[in-house]
């Protein structure tokens, strides 16, 4: 599995589970608060905050995994956590354009609750909604491409 894909990996699993707390959260809020009175303000914060340290801890938690595997194994080496290749160049590619697409789509839809006036807690999780199924789409997309080729 290439350095690529394990970063991948890391992105969809981060990104489901954080999306996956911060609704339950909400979620579970909503059929005991009013709408209006949900202070989903800090909660939205600290998930995509969330997002983006584990994303990043999990990275250089794969790069240190995949230098020590290379030593103790003997196959591959350090420098294969720099290497990229044409191949995933255009997987990244066209699963960044996936999730565009998807991402698009939310913030649209986003955009006709607030100019149909919803309350902001509507419009601020749409678009959450919209970036983080966005980002787990693109991220398939490209394990899909790893696994299937393209």
């Amino acid at each position: 599995m290439s350095f690529e894909e394990k970063t991948t990996w890391v992105g969809a699993i981060v990104s489901a589970l954080v999306a996956g707390a911060y609704s339950a959260l909400v979620v579970g809020r909503l059929w005991r608060v009013p709408v209006s009175e949900i202070a989903y303000q800090r909660p939205l914060l600290l998930a995509v905050g969330a997002t983006i340290a584990m994303t990043i801890v999990g990275t250089i938690l794969v790069s240190i995994g995949t230098a020590v595997s290379a030593e103790i194994t003997g196959n591959g080496s350090v420098d294969d956590i720099d290497r990229r290749d044409e191949r995933d160049d255009h997987i990244n590619r066209r699963g960044e354009l996936v999730g565009y697409y998807v991402s698009s789509a939310g913030a649209l839809g986003a955009l006709a609750l607030a100019m149909l006036r919803y309350d902001q807690f509507w419009i601020a999780n749409a678009l959450y909604l919209a970036f983080a199924v966005g980002g787990i789409v693109s991220s398939v997309a490209k394990l899909i491409a790893y696994r299937r080729g393209f």
